[in-house]
């Protein structure tokens, strides 16, 4: 009999060589003798994965096996590239030790995450609430005195000493929001009830939700000039919505409606110029030293690498402006080449896969969206920042999701995690893990519960 705990166990096991053996791969390259740090190392990252592993075998013992581990390498992998960039240059002095305690704060927020949602069937109740708190963190860095900005977009919040990207924990609680509203009016927005010329529409009272997170994302591309979130946030509206409903009016009208606001970023800000002319040319001479300079680097970094990469800690990673963040991936591409980029890629499609069949195995409508909602924002982040970095499309400011550095990335995702895990769990447990003797006898062998009989029909109880 297949035992999900077990199988996560190993998987986890293979997760904590790959951490640790990029990490000494990377120090390997500054010395030949083993790093007196590496039992303290391995040790702190084998405490991490087992705390997470015992969490989810006690909370959730039905849970996919690939969902952690996947995770735990991406992080492990990330931890070692960043450690690999620490003290290059004065700007990244420290960021391994930051990252560490991140880290560390990730895995307790996805242990809490798991402890306190033992039913996701609740979040449900609070739909106003967490779309109300959303919307709320998505606008907090416009506030005099709070919002920071950082190359040009508006997207920290300095909160006394403590400094964060709010956007990256509104995506989550947005698409709590999107869940709950897309379940109770998904059969409105599926019906035909209003008409354009010739075009067959829903009743506009009920288009009202596309239009307002339309406003929403040309305000965070208006007021923070932040192409990414704004994309990122009206993308997972348009997924959801076509999840929902199955219609692909919605896609075109929704990215018709994105274009129009684009344009119009183009032809207000500044920056938005820039960005685009540096997609269509990198390497221009009148722009390379400055505005093109990080994308330029970057595919320069991926020529270098070629094929199986010039290995970890032999590149030149630091050439890249924010390469710890924004540009991750570029070093990545250079030190383990194309082979290691692929291989990082598989990952992501592994853990988005792995969310979409948790949604589909999901037996209510919430519980599918809110699944299917958390995958796809996974899947846009990732494809919007590796896409830019290889110039697939103009280049925004996101975080690789578990790889980057930063600590509201980090912690975000950990938290998108256990919530896929609660999901995937309940599917076969039902509420706060329990799973009854007679389901669980039907899984173990392989036949569905059958229907109970109908009341006989003229029959005296």
């Amino acid at each position: 009999m297949f035992r999900p705990r077990r199988a996560e166990a190993k998987l986890l096991f293979f997760a904590l060589l790959i951490s640790v053996g990029c990490h000494l791969l990377v120090q390997f390259a500054d010395s030949d003798t083993l790093p007196a740090d590496t039992g303290t190392l391995a040790m702190w990252m084998t405490g991490l994965y087992l705390s997470a592993h015992l969490t989810v075998r006690r909370l959730a013992p039905n849970a996919s096996p690939l969902l952690l581990p996947i995770a735990g390498v991406l992080t492990g992998i990330g931890y070692a590239m960043v450690s690999r960039l620490d003290g290059t240059n004065d700007r990244i002095e420290g960021v391994s030790v930051a990252q560490g305690m991140w880290i560390v704060l990730g895995i307790g927020a996805f242990i809490a995450t798991l402890f306190f949602l033992r039913d996701y069937r609740i979040l449900d109740r609070y739909r106003y609430i967490t779309g109300l708190a959303g919307i709320t963190l998505l606008l907090l860095p416009i506030v005099p005195f709070l919002g920071r900005t950082v190359n040009g977009a508006r997207l920290w919040t300095r909160i006394g000493p403590l400094q964060f990207q709010p956007g990256e924990g509104a995506k989550i609680l947005l698409v709590v929001f999107f869940a709950s509203f897309l379940m109770e009016r998904r059969e409105l927005l599926a019906v035909n009830t209003g008409k354009i010329g010739p075009i067959h529409i829903p009743d506009f009272k009920h288009l009202g939700p596309i239009l307002a997170v339309w406003g929403l994302s040309l305000g965070i591309m208006l007021f923070e000039k932040d192409l990414g979130s704004s994309l990122l946030i009206f993308s997972i509206f348009l997924s959801m919505l076509y999840i929902a409903t199955s219609r692909t009016a919605f896609v075109t009208g929704g990215l018709a409606l994105f274009s129009v606001g684009a344009l119009a970023a183009y032809q207000t800000f500044n920056h938005v110029q820039i960005r685009i002319k540096g997609w269509l040319d990198p390497l221009n001479p009148d722009t390379v030293e400055n505005e093109t300079y990080q994308l330029a680097q970057s595919l320069f970094a991926f020529a270098s690498g070629g094929i199986d990469g010039s290995g970890p800690g032999q590149g030149s990673p630091w050439r890249i402006p924010f390469a710890e963040t924004d540009f991750i991936f570029a070093s990545i591409g250079e030190e383990l080449g194309l082979l290691g980029s692929i291989a990082l890629i598989l990952l992501y499609l592994v853990l988005v896969t792995t969310g979409f069949r948790t949604a589909l195995r999901c037996s209510d409508t919430f519980g599918k969206l809110l699944a299917a909602g958390l995958s796809v924002a996974l899947a846009i982040q990732t494809f919007v920042i590796v896409g830019g970095v290889t110039r697939l499309i103009p280049l925004t400011g996101i975080t690789l999701p578990f790889v980057s550095y930063g600590g509201s990335s980090i912690v975000s995702n950990f938290v998108i995690l256990a919530i896929l895990v609660v999901v995937s769990d309940q599917q076969i447990s039902g509420p706060r893990g329990h799973t009854s003797f007679f389901r669980r006898k039907a899984l173990e062998i392989g036949e569905k519960i059958p229907d109970p009989l109908p009341d006989p029909v003229g029959g005296s109880t």
